[in-house]
């Protein structure tokens, strides 16, 4: 009776492989135009190109080794994956994610090619659980050269905030507080969207989009008064 039920056991065991496997190889990997992001110590990062007219990669030190990629999506996640810590979308397996000096890793990080030392991207967080203002999302506060109106059919720079204006506006916008971005949809006007370009000391850029009607942050804040007079006070002055 016992090397029955060993035998059953084993046929059952075998029985869930086959299974598993069955549904591994029916996994069709998600065809689409990944955007280039990674998942780190829990912060969400995304690498872009906010300035049309630069397509070079800002150059930063590095500094202490956070951690490597240890997944990419494109080609190998299925349907309904949920990135994780150490997931990347479109860089390699094994690409190392480095601090930058002098900046905040929950702000930015660089990664460096494991194949090419000399190709570093720098990605910037998007999103940031333990976050409850625009501040604790991006701790810029001393690191900002200058924030530039863009134009919202090509990126370009059209409009550099004067450096009170600039003072004026991240004394009033680090401290809002934050909200889930889905509940704000509602209020959402695209043809009432302006693109704002945070430009750090450092050479490194972000993009928030922001609605004139709404007062709404793509990030998911609500401007006040004071934000509102300050933006639409740069837009009118734009020639």
């Amino acid at each position: 009776m016992k090397h029955v039920a060993t035998i059953l056991l084993l046929i059952t065991i075998l029985s869930l492989l086959s299974s598993c496997r069955s549904t591994f190889r029916d996994c069709s990997p998600v065809e689409a135009k990944w955007a280039d992001t990674l998942m780190i110590n829990d912060n969400h990062y995304q690498h872009d190109f906010p300035d049309p007219d630069n397509h070079e990669e800002v150059q930063v030190e590095k500094g202490k080794l956070l951690g490597e990629v240890k997944y990419k999506m494109a080609d190998n996640a299925c349907e309904g994956y949920e990135m994780k810590n150490n997931d990347a979308t479109l860089l390699e397996e094994g690409t190392k994610i480095y601090a930058i000096k002098d900046i905040p890793p929950s702000l930015a990080v660089v990664a460096y090619n494991k194949d090419v030392l000399s190709a570093s991207r720098v990605f910037v967080v998007d999103q940031n659980e333990k976050a409850e203002t625009i501040g604790e999302l991006y701790p810029i506060q001393g690191l900002v050269k200058g924030i530039h109106i863009e134009s919202t059919l090509d990126g370009r720079r059209i409009h550099t905030f004067s450096p009170a204006s600039k003072e004026a506006f991240l004394k009033e916008w680090l401290p809002l507080q934050l909200h889930d971005p889905k509940k704000l949809n509602d209020t959402w006007d695209e043809n009432k969207t302006i693109f704002l370009e945070f430009e750090l000391m450092n050479g490194i850029t972000f993009r928030q989009r922001y609605n004139l009607d709404s007062k709404v942050f793509h990030a998911g804040a609500v401007g006040n008064e004071a934000v509102a007079d300050i933006i639409e006070k740069e837009f009118a002055s734009i020639d």
